[in-house]
């Protein structure tokens, strides 16, 4: 089998070697044009004025254009058509895109931009959670609330209570790619657009808006990113559809990318989050009870901000049956950059929230957390029989394939996590002024697209004369190897090396009506779709096949290169040929939907998910009390990929989602000042994990199950789960605070160094 093998990345050679080639790579026209954003540099106002006479006036610039110069819809909303290209009037947040500058190079557009001399009636602006609140500044009439059970009554009557709560801080996503575009003018008013995006439809489907064309007049094409983490999601929409309409008027190419400070600045992050929580529990720390508020700052604009808010409420529950709970959320709205998908799109968040109370339960009960964590876990699978129905989430589906109680144990044995507690707890009896911690937490992450129409995918397979295949399907390639693994997928269902497949761009000319590629789906929904293709033309070969040799379809073969045909064999690009020859079709369409799917949001019940993918860390940690400073020891993962396509690229996918998720809640710190500038808009002042912020030991190991769902090859996505394993650094590190004193530690996110130094003198007093 070609699945299964652990592979290099596809395109890693020309990524070691500079070859690979992004949207800023792409050789342009010598008359291409080049574009920058004009921003506002106030956080609310309305604009009284705007000369742009020196920023016509700069060398190099060709044409300036306002809101009111553009010709069609100056929309690029993913969602509510509530986010213009140009400000019309008005300015939301300090960044917001005001103009637009086109010129013969990008340092002359860029240089040009800030010549703009805009005057502004300032308004007050909302910049926090609490200035939202008391305005009542959201995005929907009242809150969404998601309940189950008697709730206040399991909270009053438990023998044990616990309130608090915990502000969680956003993320930028620093693709290292940053967000780039380039529209090339056709005839007839078609347009081409080069685009870094991981939704080429969304793309298509702006530009036509922006230009006046229908979709089919657009072509988008997307090789790959250097990078997008749910960054290029909606967020590459302004640079494509500037581009198309700058392309438009003047009927030459051009080309736009942020700098990093102007990227930083004009684009949105992970949405913070304030999660209140009060629990009852009994006295083994079982919880009877809980009630959640989320107040979630979604910015200016809705982008996609009510789906992720929806996520967080929906992964509240994490690893752990709630007999009884209720979910309050809040969808603020905010002067500052409209906060978008992000790696895990709400579901981190969410599981911070519930990760949060049992460690508050653990340390009330002086009990071992993972002791707490382990009695509140779902029903194991192989507890379920026909007479026990599952345990359902707080939306009321079922979990039938819970298997965290094995995992967990598992891991709690290959990371020695008893022994190295003990050692801990004897470390920090000796030592005043360096603490170690250690946590263990779980993952249980719902894998499909809450908006149910966007599980779908369609591929397109060709299989040439001389042998070899190409294809095309509607998934983007961000460095994650998903072309890898769908060649795999073909080069399997054909029985060939996977040298023999080529993937090409991604293009709404050959797959249309694209989803993002997002909600780690991106394996599931391609993989299925091009394994649907292949079998396909595979079937029209095994009967044109038979029918020559006068036999029967079943006992024509496909592997390790050959067709075997019953007693007879072809090489697999002799019974290419062969086949072409008696005039039969080499080429075909896939396309998958997901199954068993059922949601309404607005009742909050249903089946969201297809299914669950597992995880859980251990991770060791140190403290600096008199500093805060910290690192990182060591981290042991088990991660559940089903029966993985590929182990080399999924491991990779695991350890780079720990340290992202570490480095969300450690040390990537977004701060705003009080007229909404952010301060943290470049890598001088916001902090990503380097390689030496990885643990010194870092052991990650697959969990070796098949997927109980028919998924491709039974695998499980591995884009996001891996990231919520990071939440056991924070919780090591409260656990390291704790060792300083009585009191609970109380630690909010991102546990910088001074977080973590102010909450160990909150402990010691």
């Amino acid at each position: 089998m070609t699945v299964a093998k652990p592979l290099p990345h596809d395109a890693a050679h020309l990524h070691v070697t500079g070859q690979a080639r992004y949207v800023d790579d792409i050789p342009a026209p010598m008359n291409c044009l080049h574009l920058a954003f004009g921003m506002a540099d106030i956080a609310h106002g309305v604009i009284t004025g705007m000369d742009l006479t020196a920023v016509r006036e700069a060398q190099g610039v060709i044409v300036v254009l306002t809101a009111q110069d553009l010709p069609f819809d100056n929309d690029v909303s993913p969602s509510a058509h509530d986010e213009p290209l140009l400000a019309k009037g008005q300015v939301f947040y300090r960044g917001q895109p005001v103009f637009l500058v086109i010129a013969d190079s990008h340092l002359a557009a860029r240089h040009a931009a800030r010549l703009g001399q805009i005057t502004y009636d300032e308004h007050p602006a909302i910049l926090t959670i609490d200035q939202a609140m008391a305005a009542d500044s959201r995005f929907e009439d009242g809150p969404r609330i998601y309940t189950k059970g008697d709730v206040d009554t399991a909270i009053s009557e438990a023998p044990h209570h616990v309130q608090g709560s915990i502000d969680i801080g956003g993320q930028e996503h620093f693709y290292l790619e940053g967000q780039a575009a380039l529209a090339l003018p056709q005839e007839g008013g078609d347009m081409i657009v080069h685009s870094s995006t991981q939704h080429p439809t969304e793309i298509q489907h702006k530009v036509a808006e922006a230009i006046g064309q229908p979709m089919h007049s657009i072509r988008v094409e997307v090789r790959r990113m250097g990078g997008g983490f749910g960054g290029k999601e909606s967020q590459g929409n302004a640079l494509a559809v500037a581009c198309a309409v700058a392309a438009r008027q003047t009927g030459q190419p051009c080309k736009m990318r942020y700098d990093r400070d102007d990227d930083m600045i004009i684009t949105g992050k992970r949405h913070d989050i304030r999660i209140v929580y009060n629990v009852g529990f009994d006295d083994d720390g079982q919880i009877t009870g809980v009630d959640f508020t989320h107040f979630v700052r979604c910015g200016w604009a809705q982008d996609l901000s009510l789906p992720v808010a929806d996520r967080a409420m929906l992964h509240a529950d994490n690893a752990y049956h709630l007999p009884a709970a209720r979910i309050t959320s809040h969808r603020l709205k905010t002067h500052t950059q409209s906060a978008t998908a992000f790696r895990g799109f709400g579901g981190p968040q969410g599981m911070v929230g519930i990760e949060r109370v049992l460690d508050h339960i653990a340390h009330h009960l002086a009990r071992d957390p993972l002791e707490v964590r382990s009695r509140n876990f779902y029903t194991s699978s192989d507890s379920i029989s026909k007479t026990t129905r599952p345990q359902t989430t707080h939306y009321g589906m079922e979990v039938e394939d819970f298997i965290l109680h094995e995992m967990v144990e598992a891991l709690k044995v290959s990371s020695e996590y008893e022994k190295r507690r003990a050692a801990l707890e004897d470390w920090n009896a000796a030592n005043a002024v360096l603490k170690k911690g250690i946590a263990l937490t779980p993952v249980k992450f719902g894998i499909s697209f809450t908006l149910t129409h966007l599980n779908q995918a369609g591929a397109l397979v060709h299989v040439y004369q001389d042998g070899s295949i190409h294809l095309n399907h509607g998934g983007t390639e961000m460095g994650q190897g998903l072309f890898q693994k769908v060649a795999q997928v073909a080069a399997d269902r054909f029985g060939v090396p996977v040298e023999a497949v080529k993937i090409t761009a991604t293009d709404t000319a050959k797959v249309p009506n694209t989803s993002a590629t997002a909600a780690s789906s991106g394996s599931d929904l391609n993989g299925m779709a091009v394994k649907l293709a292949c079998d396909e033309i595979r079937d029209r070969m095994a009967c044109c096949l038979a029918d020559l040799h006068q036999t029967d379809p079943s006992k024509v073969v496909f592997r390790n290169g050959n067709v075997d045909i019953g007693a007879a064999r072809l090489s697999f690009a002799e019974a290419a040929a062969l086949v072409y020859q008696n005039r039969v079709s080499l080429s075909a369409t896939g396309f998958y939907k997901t199954p068993k799917l059922s949601w309404d949001r607005i009742k909050g019940q249903g089946r969201p998910f297809f299914y669950f993918a597992y995880g859980a860390a251990v991770t060791e940690v140190v403290i600096d009390t008199l500093t805060g400073e910290n690192r990182i020891l060591r981290a042991d993962i088990l991660h559940d990929c089903g029966a993985s396509l590929n182990p080399a690229l999924d491991i990779g996918q695991i350890e780079g989602g720990y340290v992202q998720g570490a480095g969300w809640l450690t040390t990537e710190e977004l701060v705003w000042d009080d007229k909404g500038q952010l301060r943290t808009h470049a890598p001088s002042t916001y902090k990503i994990p380097a390689c030496s912020d990885r643990p010194d030991v870092f052991n990650v190991t697959l969990w070796d199950a098949q997927n109980p769902e028919q998924t491709i090859y039974r695998s499980k996505a591995v884009g996001e789960p891996p990231l919520m394993l990071g939440i056991s650094a924070l919780l090591a590190l409260s656990d390291a605070v704790g060792a300083c004193g009585a009191t609970y530690p109380d630690l909010d996110a991102p546990a910088t160094a001074e977080r973590i130094l102010m909450a160990v003198k909150r402990v010691r007093a």
